[in-house]
């Protein structure tokens, strides 16, 4: 059996590449959570995503975080991701 760990990346972003940045990562998989946080560390978003179903869910939680990243200057963009 193998037992999955999680790890968690975080990268400092302006609001402009947030969307971009977010595709960049789901695309690369393994993926479990996107938290997005602004500058003074407050949680503003923070979207769960299941293996398989990615696809479907991302494009209309991208359209939010289109929205979010218009607010948001600069940010930080936490990540969860599955080892296995």
């Amino acid at each position: 059996m193998s037992e999955e760990q999680t790890r968690t990346e975080e990268f400092n972003v302006s609001g402009d590449m947030l969307v971009a940045k977010i595709k960049e990562l789901v695309h690369e998989g393994n993926i479990r959570r996107v938290i997005i946080k602004n500058e003074d560390g407050r949680t503003l978003i923070d979207i769960p995503l299941t293996v398989g179903v990615v696809g479907a869910l991302v494009a209309p939680q991208l359209a939010a975080l289109g929205a979010i990243a218009a607010l948001v200057s600069r940010g930080t963009l936490v990540v969860e991701k599955m080892e296995t």
